[in-house]
């Protein structure tokens, strides 16, 4: 959908031109001759951005500014003026302007700024969109996990996120990379501002630099226009660098400058601009064997790697399946409009023996698949991928009933006891069950602890 604008001016001949040539932009653009029908117009046509003159013969741009805040608070508003002082710019910021702009107009300058407050306003609607989707999340994934690990994870979280400290991110592909940084933000007093993520693998080199640094217009070929960066449209947020042991050596260099300096140029300028966002970086590398192949340069690992948390693998964190099963069967039933209750035993037990090399992403990708391909309420081994269906069918060929479920016991409590560090009092009150009966269970199935002998 297209950009709409509106233009409240009196010269006919200066506004239809301009409309003319916004409309060449592919802008939706509709005009009025004076403040009360460029009101009515505001109801109507909801426009995105508003360019209006100041001297007008019914109401001046300045007086209607109230107005338009007042019926559409969503749309930003471009003063335009040939009479532009100091005093009348200061006035119109007071009243909520967006921008302020000297007549006879430089049509490229005003397209700077159009694209500069549309990238604004998508970044909002982005950030509205992630602290709802961060929320949710954040709320009901991380903080009801159940296995020791995980616990101890969003302890690091909850002390470092008031601090304005860098954090590494480390982990295998698939494990929550992004989710904890995002849970870093929302639980941090920068909550309320930007949360900007990159990936830093996505790039180009060249590219690369101008998404972070932003760039000025003729910088290389294909720069037409300003563009900020990231690090400046993160303001005082948080900015993510996701995968940054691809990024490239001779750019290392420069992010390492810019977070010691705490500033940067924008490629082409001579501008300095302050770094005022927090970073948190990303990687399911190791970057000690990055450093020692010359890929990572080792006085930047020293920088990012100032607080690390290590995200551990799916199939070292089994006694959390059943909860993450749970969740994912939730947010889809949501998203989805299905009505499922759980799954069926024989696939919970796959589900608590398969490795999940994908880790918590294959999971989700399982679960919502199954959920699309299954019917009544319970998920069954029919939904789940061909490779994980051949093992549900070895393993119903080789076991009865009983050996099934005495098989599927035997693994969950081992990796229950593994998560707790084979602690069988904290074990017994995980699985919400007596101490006694834990013992007795080890010795049905003839479990013994890593120090036990036989």
């Amino acid at each position: 959908m297209p950009v709409k604008i509106l233009i409240i001016d009196d010269e006919e001949l200066f506004r239809e031109d301009l409309a003319m040539l916004l409309r060449e932009k592919d802008y939706d653009c509709q005009t009025s001759a004076n403040a009360a029908d460029g009101l009515k117009l505001v109801i109507d046509f909801l426009p995105d951005i508003i360019l209006s003159d100041i001297v007008m013969p019914d109401r001046s741009g300045i007086d209607i500014l109230d107005d338009i805040i007042r019926i559409h608070p969503d749309a930003s508003v471009i003063i335009m003026t040939a009479f532009g002082t100091l005093e009348t710019a200061i006035q119109a910021f007071r009243k909520g302007a967006a921008d302020y702009i000297l007549k006879p107009l430089v049509f490229e300058d005003l397209l700077n700024k159009i694209n500069r407050i549309w990238e604004q306003k998508k970044l909002i609607q982005e950030i509205k969109y992630l602290r709802r989707e961060i929320t949710e999340d954040i709320n009901s994934l991380p903080l009801g996990s159940k296995s020791n690990v995980m616990q101890k994870i969003i302890e690091l979280i909850k002390k470092v996120a008031p601090k304005n400290s860098i954090v590494l991110i480390t982990g295998e592909s698939g494990t929550g990379k992004e989710l904890v940084a995002k849970a870093i933000h929302e639980f941090s007093n920068k909550k309320n501002e930007p949360f900007v993520a990159i990936n830093c693998s996505g790039f180009q080199e060249s590219l690369l630099e101008s998404e972070l640094f932003g760039h000025v217009k003729g910088a290389f070929t294909g720069a037409i226009i300003d563009k900020e960066g990231f690090f400046e449209t993160a303001g005082e947020g948080t900015i993510f660098l996701d995968e940054i042991s691809e990024m490239p050596v001779s750019l290392q260099s420069k992010l390492l400058r810019v977070l010691e300096q705490k500033e940067f140029y924008p490629v082409g300028g001579t501008k300095i601009l302050p770094m005022k966002a927090r970073v948190i970086a990303a990687t399911n590398c190791n970057l000690q064997s990055h450093i020692k192949s010359g890929k990572f340069r080792e006085d930047l690992y020293y920088r990012i790697a100032v607080f690390e948390i290590d995200l551990p693998p799916l199939r070292k964190r089994f006694s959390d399946i059943p909860f993450l099963v749970d969740f994912f069967i939730h947010k889809f039933n949501k998203e989805m409009k299905c009505h499922y209750k759980g799954i069926s035993k024989d696939v919970l037990q796959l589900f608590m023996s398969y490795d999940w090399p994908g880790n918590i992403r294959e999971l989700r990708n399982v679960i919502e698949r199954a959920m699309i391909l299954c019917d009544g309420m319970t998920i069954t081994s029919a939904g789940l991928p061909a490779q994980m269906k051949s093992l549900t069918g070895e393993t119903n060929q080789t076991q009865n009933l009983k050996e099934a479920v005495q098989a599927f016991e035997g693994s969950f409590l081992k990796r229950v006891l593994s998560d707790c560090n084979w602690n069988k009092e904290e074990a017994a009150r995980r699985l919400n069950i007596n101490p006694s009966t834990l013992y007795r269970k080890m010795a049905e199935l003839r479990i013994e602890g890593p120090t036990s002998s036989k």
